[in-house]
């Protein structure tokens, strides 16, 4: 692989221009295609097979007029202080309102408060209920303007109207968080390189791949139906990912150009090297995302695969894109003046970076650090133990917005459970006395401690399967509500066995809950599928058994501290004014399985990264103790603004006010946060420091049995040093070597660090000083004449030359 990268790379340069061309051509045409797709929606979770959904699916034969899958929705009128809605001037508005409501397009059917009574003992408080004959992404804008106009007239009257349920509308969230983000990354990777140049290339980059892939998913609703959270997590990744990649390749390009390579040369091997870190890197995030496929619930897998397709945008932006923007910058890249004076001297080789220094310590003292770190983490891990559940509803939007306001008006009338109200159905068609089952059901439901109400069961036209209503007394996402269900549920056993009936119980509520059942119950399987399609990609690029198994321990370790420390955030409400979370109540069901694809993906970004250079050390015959240290060296800085700027982009969203949002933002930001810091860059040192060659051993049968994918570029570097072996030109006078000039004080000095600005047609590209003991690796960039020399001598060495240019042109690295 590390070959292919190695050429790819080259053509990529020298053919920047057809290679960018190419690709504008392609963000235009998914533009193109983009503009005319329908767009995302807000994504209806539903479960195949549970309980809620075979009742869903028998209401939509039986009672094809309740719109069972349907979306719904709650008007909520409040009457002025000191009045009641039962006033008639109130009660005419409220009448005029309803019936505002019965004329909107895809309206099924509204209860009246008045004659359902829907009024709370008060008088103050009422609702409508509101069912639509299409489902949640189906209901057109015309319907949500009738609603806006409702809310519009009644408080013109002096009513206050507020909005819940599945059919409203959320407000448009703000892009404040990626563009925060985005700003941070900026300043981190001008801080990182000292080059705005250098800084600029991996925002630039990103920002396209973002673009291509969040325009490809808008382009795919033309096909199919995307929830809109699938765009959101798809930018997120992307932009995160990507700049962390490019960042990785661009630093690595810029160690080749200081070790004396000519442009091309060192985009070939910054490509072949770190390009299949990126690979590796990327796969393993890709692998960890799709496998949201095997829940089995519809919104996960459009958010799963969404995202894994942004991260292999990014790869390909990577090893495509990238290399041909950097035959535009050249050399250029190598301005750093922005540099601090410890910056420039590192640069030179002196003193020791913060990396080095930690690398060090570490390995001096890997029995402290590895206590301490695990410890540490082992404490953020405890409220993890106290982890509830839930999916979110209307009391987790935004304060001030209208289905917030409307779920609290309605629980101060009516009790929060009528913002859940159950829906159960009597399938009596097995059933010798239907009437008589539904009764049955009906005075079940009547004593059970915290039901508040329910509704006498109405039949379809066969006068077989009846429908009921129950209200809860508790809230939706409450432990209660929960239990409730399950005990209707288990009554309905006794009743299949006395009359023959099935009772099923549906709705919202009962969805949600058997939605977070199946995310609980999948969450073992799913870590065990994707922890092991990793384990096999990292066998493969590490050659060893003890890597892999720390990497995924690791990862384990971070991800339960996570845990820990959102429970006690949102659920618990330690530092809760901290974050801006208002009120605390159960993790989002989506939220654990979300965190463990993505984080996973991104630890073993890391661990790619930063254990991909040890490895590179080692196998060119460092100690392992050294060869972590010099791994740091590479590679430490990089990992820590690619850190950095994760943890910035989701940091970003604790600023979003709806609380799923602030809780995937901390999640995602305190997971990178432990997991980079803590486990990669600690943890992961201190075993290495301990086992020593153990850490890269590997049976022999299994090395046997592995291919050879050369993460490292170690055949790479061999056909490189053949190939400078077997075609080595003729020795030239001194003083007349091509890229080099003599400086003022009579040394040598490559023209990579002399004032000498590389050009961005390939035939004029100024190249740098070949160091002693380096591959050529001959590219089309033409030779500047040698200054101080003799102009004949330099010429004579050129032709000597062309010869063997043209063949490594022809193949850069002959096969052997």
């Amino acid at each position: 692989m590390a070959t292919f990268l190695y050429r790819l790379g080259r053509l990529a340069f020298r053919r920047r221009r057809v290679v960018v061309m190419l690709w504008v051509a392609v963000l235009a045409a998914i533009g193109i295609g983009a503009m005319s797709a329908p767009g995302t929606s807000a994504g209806a979770l539903s479960v195949p097979g549970t309980q809620s959904q075979r009742a869903i699916d028998l209401l939509q034969k039986e009672f094809p007029q309740a719109s069972a899958n349907g979306a719904t929705a709650r008007v909520v009128f409040e009457a002025p202080s000191g009045q009641k809605l039962t006033s008639a001037a109130n009660k005419a508005e409220v009448e005029s309102l309803v019936a505002t409501l019965e004329k909107s397009p895809q309206v099924s059917g509204v209860t009246d408060p008045f004659t359902s009574g829907l009024v709370s003992r008060s008088g103050t408080i009422a609702y409508a209920q509101v069912s639509y004959k299409v489902a949640q992404a189906d209901v057109s804008g015309a319907a949500h303007a009738v609603q806006t106009d409702v809310v519009q007239q009644g408080e013109k009257a002096g009513l206050k109207v507020s909005l819940g349920g599945n059919a409203v509308k959320d407000k448009a969230t703000s892009k404040a968080a990626e563009l925060i983000g985005v700003g941070v990354a900026a300043v981190v990777l001008v801080i990182t390189f000292g080059s705005l140049i250098a800084a600029g290339l991996p925002l630039l980059t990103a920002i396209l791949g973002v673009a291509a892939a969040v325009l490809s998913v808008t382009l795919a609703t033309h096909f199919f139906d995307l929830a809109s959270a699938s765009t959101t997590l798809a930018l997120m990744l992307g932009l995160a990912v990507a700049i962390d990649y490019a960042l990785f390749i661009v630093s690595r390009y810029r160690n080749e150009i200081r070790d004396g390579h000519q442009p091309e040369e060192a985009c070939g091997r910054a490509l072949g090297t770190a390009g299949s870190a990126v690979v590796f890197a990327g796969l393993t995030v890709i692998v960890a995302l799709s496998g949201l496929t095997v829940i089995g619930i519809g919104t996960l897998t459009a958010m799963g695969l969404a995202s894994a397709f942004a991260v292999a945008v990014a790869v390909i932006i990577a090893l495509t894109l990238l290399p041909a923007v950097l035959g535009f910058a050249g050399l250029r890249i190598m301005k750093g003046t922005l540099h601090t004076r410890r910056m420039k001297a590192l640069e030179r080789g002196e003193g020791e970076s913060m990396g080095v220094r930690w690398a060090k310590f570490v390995t001096r003292n890997p029995v402290k650090v590895l206590a301490v770190s695990v410890a540490g983490l082992a404490l953020l891990a405890i409220p993890a133990m106290s982890l509830r559940m839930a999916l979110n509803d209307d009391s987790m939007k935004p304060p001030g917005s209208t289905q917030r306001v409307a779920y609290e008006t309605l629980s101060k009338g009516f009790g929060p459970g009528f913002n859940g109200p159950l829906t159960v159905v009597v399938d009596a068609r097995d059933s010798k006395n239907p009437k008589a089952a539904a009764q049955d059901a009906y005075t079940m439901l009547s004593k059970l401690d915290d039901v508040a109400a329910v509704r006498p069961a109405s039949f379809n036209e066969a006068g077989d399967v009846a429908l009921l209503g129950a209200v809860p007394k508790s809230a939706p996402t409450s432990e209660a509500t929960k239990n409730l269900v399950n005990e209707i549920r288990d009554h309905g056993a006794a009743l299949h066995q006395d009359t023959g009936a099935e009772l099923m119980v549906t709705g919202l509520t009962a969805v949600n809950i058997d939605v977070s059942n199946k995310l609980s119950a999948a969450l073992v399987p799913y870590l065990a599928i994707v922890v092991g399609l990793a384990l096999i990609l990292l066998l493969l690029v590490f050659r060893s058994i003890v890597i892999p198994l720390k990497a995924a321990l690791g990862f384990l370790l971070s991800v339960v501290s996570t845990l820990g420390v959102l429970v006690a955030v949102f659920q618990w409400g330690w530092l809760k004014d901290l974050f801006g979370v208002d009120q605390t109540g159960p993790i989002v069901s989506l939220l654990p399985i979300l965190l463990i694809g993505v984080v996973f993906g991104l630890a073993m970004d890391y661990e790619v990264f930063l254990v991909s250079r040890m490895r590179e050390e080692y196998v060119h015959g460092a100690e392992p103790t050294q060869a972590i240290v010099r791994g740091f060296r590479h590679s430490g800085r990089v990992v820590t603004a690619a850190a950095v700027i994760m943890v910035s982009v989701f940091s970003g969203f604790l600023l979003d006010d709806a609380a799923l949002i602030k809780s995937i933002g901390l999640g995602l930001a305190a997971a990178v946060f432990f997991d980079a810091f803590v486990v990669r860059m600690t943890i992961v040192p201190a075993v290495m420091a301990l086992l020593g060659h153990r850490s890269w051993a590997l049976p022999k049968w299994l090395d046997r049995v592995l291919p050879n994918v050369d993460v490292e570029g170690e055949k790479l570097r061999h056909a490189l040093e053949a190939e400078q072996t077997d075609s080595a030109p003729e020795p030239v006078p001194a003083g007349v070597a091509a890229g080099v000039h003599t400086g003022p004080d009579g040394h040598s000095v490559p023209h990579a660090f002399s004032d000498v600005r590389a050009s961005d047609d390939s035939d004029t590209a100024v190249s740098a000083q070949q160091a002693p003991g380096k591959a050529r690796g001959l590219s089309r960039l033409k030779r500047r004449p040698a200054l101080g020399g003799d102009a004949t001598a330099a010429a004579n060495s050129t032709e000597s030359e062309a010869p063997v240019r043209r063949k490594l042109l022809k193949n850069p690295i002959r096969r052997s």
